[in-house]
């Protein structure tokens, strides 16, 4: 299967991106591929170091006539998102992913495809394999961890990087040249409830909600797509509001970088009710697709009979979780002031888990801002506060504050408009890019990102760009043949 994708342009990225994605790297679980790093690093002859979180440095001299150049650090992460169908029968622990060509995508069997950041990954890994690409002395940083807390980034001490400009390959439109990102918190409430006996009388159900995108919780966040948890707790009390609905279980959401695809809860009512259930919870289906047509087209919500569980969530601590989901924020919460169509702040809610007498919400809230991010952690917090949760806020990470000024920035655009003949888009994203934690140790560094077009990123309907792969093959060549004398 994915033999077709290595006779794809350009070859060499290709066979590289093939090569990784044999590998498994799911986020926190990247010891098999630091281990493939090194190997490809001495295989090559070239210095190749792992620092003591575990990411990976190989160094490249220049190539001949370009050794009194300034040296550039290309950057990329290792670690993929591990999203799947819930039909797709998958171990991201153990299994290479499988790709296949959609016209000009590429694309995974039901799984995300790993190129955030694998084509970046691979693009340094063809430079560093090449013989016979012009290119000023190379210092390749992979990180770790990126998608779940960016702790490579933030173990990478001052010191151990000697270059003058970093070029971070982890974007997604290859029109754009970023210069600046979001930082982010996550935000964690958890709590306790009451569980009591179901009294007799009842019949229980199992109800999906699922088919939604999913995708990007900050690149994705603006566009208005449906997130699983939220739609899960607006059947909940419709269904407590108009037929007393009890709460047994709830799974919903997964990662808290990906908008929440599918949520599964298990409820109870009563029998004499159930005949008014299924009428009810076909009109509120069609009035929640119908809410959702624009953006979430394939929504599905989906009821099914059950085991009749021994206990339920009490009616108290029912009301105030439900509320508590109900109104905490999710989506977008500001817009930026300074930059045009800038998400600024916003929060993804990313995962909801109740069981055993447990509540557990997941939230990951972002922002350009340091105030706006604390901002609308306080407020998450004081809300779920409310209803009795311990609030935990960890994983913090700084944002990376825009340089318009920069001069590598006004060589990638003198380089972009002469080969493309159009003005590249100068952005910041509302994403979390490691460029704002690196910059904290390596504060003279000239920094930049940019990459090729990859969409549905953290979603299993993620894919890239192959002609547009190509383009940003050749717009990399031109820039490391520009990098100007130290």
């Amino acid at each position: 299967m994915n033999n077709e994708i290595r006779v794809l342009e350009p070859k060499n990225v290709w066979n590289k991106f093939a090569d990784l994605n044999a590998v498994p790297r799911p986020s926190k679980h990247e010891e098999r591929v630091i281990a493939f790093m090194l190997d490809f690093g001495k295989s090559l002859g070239l210095e190749t170091t792992k620092n003591a979180v575990g990411n990976v440095i190989i160094r490249k001299p220049a190539s001949v006539g370009m050794e009194d150049r300034k040296t550039v650090i290309l950057q990329s992460h290792l670690d993929m998102v591990h999203q799947k169908n819930a039909d797709t029968d998958f171990d991201f622990n153990t299994q290479g992913i499988e790709m296949y060509i959609d016209g000009d995508w590429v694309r995974a069997k039901g799984t995300t495809l790993g190129a955030d950041n694998g084509l970046g990954v691979a693009t340094i890994m063809a430079l560093l394999e090449s013989r016979n690409i012009s290119h000023p002395p190379l210092e390749a940083l992979f990180t770790i961890d990126e998608e779940t807390g960016m702790t490579g980034a933030k173990g990478l001490q001052g010191g151990m990087l000697k270059g003058d400009i970093l070029l971070n390959l982890d974007t997604e439109e290859d029109d754009e040249i970023d210069i600046g990102c979001a930082g982010g918190i996550d935000v964690t409430a958890k709590g306790m409830y009451r569980e009591v006996p179901l009294r007799e009388g009842f019949v229980a159900y199992k109800i999906g909600v699922k088919g939604l995108l999913g995708g990007h919780s900050g690149m994705d966040i603006h566009k208005g797509l449906g997130n699983a948890n939220k739609i899960m707790n607006t059947l909940l009390i419709l269904g407590q509001e108009q037929l007393g609905l009890r709460i047994v279980q709830i799974d919903g959401g997964g990662l808290r970088n990906a908008i929440p695809r599918e949520s599964t809860a298990w409820v109870a009512i009563k029998a004499s009710d159930s005949d008014k259930w299924d009428g009810l919870f076909k009109d509120w289906t069609h009035s929640l697709k119908k809410e959702f047509l624009a953006t979430e087209p394939n929504l599905q919500m989906v009821c099914e009979a059950a085991h009749l569980p021994k206990m339920v969530m009490d009616t108290h601590d029912q009301l105030a979780f439900t509320d508590a989901v109900k109104n905490a924020h999710n989506g977008v919460y500001n817009m930026s002031a300074t930059m045009k169509d800038l998400v600024e702040t916003s929060n993804n809610m990313a995962r909801v888990e109740v069981g055993n007498g447990q509540i557990n919400i997941a939230c990951l809230t972002r922002s350009s801002l340091e105030e706006g991010k604390m901002e609308l952690a306080k407020e998450l917090k004081d809300n779920f506060e409310k209803s009795g949760y311990e609030v935990i806020l960890s994983g913090d990470y700084p944002g990376w504050n825009p340089n318009p000024d920069s001069a590598i920035l006004e060589l990638l655009r003198i380089k972009y408009i002469a080969l493309f003949n159009e003005q590249p888009r100068v952005v910041a994203c509302h994403a979390g890019l490691e460029c704002g934690i690196l910059g904290k140790n390596y504060p003279g560094v000239d920094m930049i990102s940019f990459g090729p077009t990859i969409k549905g990123a953290h979603s299993p309907d993620e894919r890239a760009s192959i002609s547009s792969l190509q383009k940003f093959w050749k717009f990399i060549l031109e820039i490391l043949k520009a990098i100007p004398k130290k």
